[in-house]
């Protein structure tokens, strides 16, 4: 499956799982210098790869038809600040969504050891700002320490080394946000001890994840000004474990960490 089947079967897959609807989310990759990109107006459901778009670093298109998604800010601010970052997705998952639509900040302190190796400490929810330039900004400060946000009223942001890792942390964030919800019901979530969390860091390190950006000071790339350079940077991808040494580093990890409690 080449690149532009990969970004359409992610959303329909979206649509299928029931994470978007209407003309709800977006996907993108980069593609050298520019990025494939989801069309706007469409369902996901309807996204096929053919009727994708190829955007510049400032979202301008530059090949296919229509035009591009209003949102293009955000994964363009994601990309100018983790370099690593190869594609980004994002949806309205409900529970997630849910989450961020109510101002609660129960996915911010780890509470599933797991989770911790695969998204880092939290996943924190960026404030509600209008669309456009005010939401990158309010986006940008972010995406260097996180691999996931929950955007204030308005849905979940994930980025990858690759379009399915970008998937499968949108996944994770939605059933974490399920988990949690259910654990309040019944009593409330309970953090995971500060004690295990160092730990479990060095075995998301060890794995390669959660790669910091390179930029001194968050960028925000977009609704740049008349002539300005604002430039995304697309690097070769990185050297990553393949699934089997992850999972066995994971588990090792995850052994040690529990058993230091």
């Amino acid at each position: 499956m080449n690149r532009r089947e990969e970004v359409a079967e992610v959303a329909r897959r979206l649509h299928a799982r029931g994470w978007v609807g209407n003309h709800d989310g977006n996907v993108t990759v980069r593609d050298g210098g520019n990025f494939l990109v989801t069309p706007t107006a469409t369902s996901k459901a309807a996204v096929t790869a053919a009727s994708l778009l190829t955007v510049d670093a400032r979202g301008e298109r530059v090949a296919g038809t229509g035009k591009p998604f209003s949102e293009i800010g955000l994964h363009l601010t994601v990309y100018a600040n983790r370099p690593d970052a190869q594609a980004v997705v994002h949806a309205h998952p409900p529970y997630a969504t849910g989450l961020a639509c109510s101002g609660s900040r129960l996915l911010e302190r780890p509470f599933i050891a797991e989770a911790v190796v695969s998204l880092g400490p939290s996943i924190p929810t960026v404030p509600f700002a209008p669309p456009g330039a005010e939401a990158c900004a309010a986006l940008a400060p972010f995406v260097a320490g996180h691999d996931a946000v929950l955007l204030g009223n308005h849905g979940v942001l994930a980025w990858g080394v690759d379009l399915e890792q970008a998937y499968l942390r949108m996944e994770l964030v939605e059933h974490l946000a399920r988990i949690a919800l259910e654990a309040e019901r019944a009593g409330g979530v309970k953090p995971l001890p500060e004690s295990a969390l160092t730990a479990l860091l060095a075995a998301r390190a060890k794995a390669g994840l959660g790669r910091p950006a390179t930029a001194a000071k968050p960028v925000v790339a977009c609704a740049p000004a008349p002539g300005a350079d604002v430039q995304v940077i697309a690097p070769g991808r990185q050297p990553q474990p393949d699934a089997a040494d992850l999972a066995r580093i994971i588990r090792e990890e995850l052994v040690r960490a529990m058993g230091s409690k």
